[in-house]
């Protein structure tokens, strides 16, 4: 039998003064902390005190009598559950120890520590981070036997983010692979089969990647009902915190571990659900109430973040969402008589600019860099930002990955230039003629032994390569691609031996031999393939090579300190953010840029081709309303009117659909041109 509860009976801990909730809480914050048993859904709107909310929620049962080891806490970040845990520990007596806190992943991993034999396993497992999964994946991958090499067969990595996103969302692995992976419909028998062997390779050497630990938590509890029903038992209340972000998994590990008291509190955001492209499932949040029937819903919409000019943009940019619980943002700061602008620019280059520029304009009034931030939908559009900002000296950190110039898949298209533009980089070709599959270390440095006694590398021009590459030793298994690799070269010098302008020679790297590699190696492909294309616009603007990697060079050199010690890469604590959207949410700043508010860049353009529904529209309209709501005091919303590429010359754009559907009194509108600098 289900145990009766007296919640607000007004009793404390022993020895404990009672907290004053009423003085501690807003009226709607404190409704939801007071809810009494049940099934509950607070909605806490950007800005409103999730977090405060929560803690004061699981304070609240411990002083009405509730156990530290009877109450589950699940949160997406350990980090949000040491916050939580410490601010209780601050308002009543408790052992950390005791209360059951963390996220799925490491409550699943306390759980299968104790049970691990009823799933086949020793309880002494190895958990797998993704350098191991990569590792063991390889293994696999070389014992199936499989000619990976002739089938161009996808890679390590990528088998494993193919097989945990199909785990994580239901799907059915060949459907996944045939809606997201169409390039290796052909060779899905071959990938299922691998999946297989992955799966028993786990077993044979007593490991568990991140996945195993929700999945095989939720096979104990499915499959063993003494074990479902002990812990069902012990978990008289389930708090669970950013509900948004869940997917399938940890939705139905959520309803079998609060399914015997019914206890169960989630608290997050529909606004904010924007990790559809990584497994979570906005239909959790909002079917809550049909999943749990007789639940009771909290609304939280007090902001103590922004200034109601910001607030009032932020209700107009989500009203457009048909899918969601209606709310509305109210400050708790006052007027600031300052509305958010919105900046139309000439063009990318003037956006970049006035960015750079209004930051100085801000740092000489006194906003430290650290609390200015500029967001973006997509990686690849903050590089003429990135160029601007290092050429005014301004520090940037950036949240959302390396610097443009930096990242893998750039330094690789890079590569094929700087060895026809310098026959002697070593370092070049071996970097180069390693993408290649079936070429590994001692094959690619065999390679370069054979160039250097070659007569191609001693001329000082060179009109073709096939001429003399095609007659080198190469391993058999990369036979074709080796001819492939030496007609691409050939397509970088023109025939007296010229070097080809710079976006001539990305078009024929990436359409030669780099667009399958990319394909093959990154599950990111198509965002890389952006990247790409922007490197591309960007080196329109040099006609000498030599010029273009220069820059480069430059643009992604490495900071040194006077021991020489690279800085590039260290955090510096009083600079200028730069983030995707993605990495933003949950972080808020005094200023805030969004930028390149342009129909096809943000919404994104795939979401505006799919014609199957407005779901992801939907979703770029929640990410950016995540975006205007990191803003505390001033916030800048800017679009370009061209965009500036290689091959089609001067594209005009279309201010996003988003900005128009902001009413025109919410903003300030600025015009911006070239000769305003």
């Amino acid at each position: 039998m289900a145990r009766v509860y007296n919640l607000n009976t007004g009793g404390g801990a022993d020895g404990q003064p009672k907290i004053d909730f009423d003085a501690e809480l807003n009226p709607q914050q404190l409704a939801a902390v007071k809810a009494p048993p049940g099934p509950a859904l607070v909605i806490a709107g950007a800005g409103s005190g999730k977090t405060r909310t929560l803690t004061y929620r699981v304070a609240y049962l411990l002083e009405n009598g509730i156990r530290p080891e009877n109450i589950l806490l699940l949160t997406f970040t350990n980090k949000a559950a040491r916050e939580m845990i410490e601010r209780v520990s601050s308002l009543v007596s408790l052992d950390s120890r005791a209360l059951w806190s963390g996220t799925f992943h490491s409550i699943g991993n306390r759980i299968l520590r104790r049970h691990a034999e009823r799933v086949g396993m020793d309880r002494n497992f190895s958990i797998m981070d993704r350098e191991d999964q990569k590792s063991l994946m390889t293994s696999v991958v070389k014992d199936s036997g499989l000619d990976i090499k002739a089938l161009q067969f996808p890679k390590p990595q990528l088998l494993s983010d193919m097989f945990s996103m199909a785990r994580n969302t239901g799907a059915n692995l060949r459907d996944h692979i045939s809606e997201n992976y169409a390039y290796y419909d052909h060779l899905s028998d071959e990938i299922l089969k691998m999946r297989d062997a992955y799966q028993d390779k786990k077993l044979d050497t007593n490991s568990m990647d991140f996945d195993d630990l929700l999945i095989k938590t939720l096979t104990l509890l499915r499959e063993h009902d003494d074990l479902r029903e002990l812990y069902q038992h012990q978990f008289e209340f389930v708090l669970v915190d950013e509900y948004q972000d869940t997917n399938l998994i940890q939705s139905d590990m959520i309803d079998l571990l609060s399914g015997e008291h019914g206890n169960l509190m989630v608290v997050g955001d529909d606004a904010q659900s924007i990790y559809s492209w990584r497994g979570a499932d906005f239909r959790n949040i909002l079917n809550f109430a049909q999943q749990y029937p007789g639940a009771q819903t909290y609304k939280i919409e007090t902001n103590y973040r922004s200034v109601p000019e910001i607030l009032s943009l932020a209700n107009s940019a989500i009203r457009g969402n048909t899918e969601q619980f209606e709310k509305e943002l109210v400050a708790h700061r006052p007027d600031q008589d300052t509305l958010p602008a919105l900046v139309m620019l000439s063009d990318t280059n003037t956006q970049a600019i006035f960015v750079a520029q209004r930051i100085q304009e801000l740092l000489e009034e006194g906003v430290e860099a650290k609390e200015i931030a500029v967001l973006y939908r997509a990686h690849y559009q903050a590089m003429e930002l990135q160029m601007e900002l290092t050429r005014q000296g301004l520090d940037f950190n950036i949240t959302s990955g390396l610097r443009f110039f930096e990242q893998a898949h750039v330094k690789d298209v890079a590569t094929f230039m700087k060895f026809v533009a310098n026959r002697s980089d070593e370092v070049s070709f071996l970097r180069m003629v390693k993408m290649l599959p079936g070429i590994g270390e001692i094959s690619a440095r065999k390679l370069w032994q054979q160039w250097q006694k070659c007569e191609g590398a001693k001329l000082e021009k060179v009109d073709g390569f096939s001429k003399y590459l095609l007659d080198f030793k190469v391993p058999v298994k990369a036979a074709k691609d080796w001819k492939q690799l030496t007609y691409t070269l050939d397509e970088l010098v023109d025939v007296d031996g010229e070097l080809q302008p710079p976006s001539m020679m990305i078009t024929s790297i990436v359409e030669g031999v780099y667009d399958d590699y990319m394909r093959a190696q990154f599950s990111n492909y198509e965002n890389r393939k952006m990247d790409i294309e922007q490197l591309e616009n960007f080196s329109a603007d040099f006609e000498q090579v030599a010029e273009f990697l220069t820059q480069l060079s430059l643009l992604a050199g490495t900071d040194t300190d006077v021991s020489g010690k690279s800085k590039r890469n260290e955090k510096k604590e009083d600079a200028v953010c730069l983030s995707s959207v993605h990495q933003a949410k949950g972080l808020e700043w005094k200023v805030v840029f969004v930028i390149w508010l342009a129909e096809g860049m943000f919404p994104n353009s795939r979401v505006l081709e799919d014609d199957y529904d407005d779901s992801g529209l939907e979703e770029e309209r929640r990410l950016f309303y995540v975006a205007v709501t990191r803003a505390m005091d001033e916030l800048y919303l800017t679009y370009p009117l061209i965009w500036p590429q290689a091959h089609s010359g001067q594209v005009m754009q279309t201010p996003s659909r988003f900005l128009s559907e902001i009413p025109t009194d919410q903003v300030e509108e600025w015009k911006v041109a070239k000769a305003d600098w």
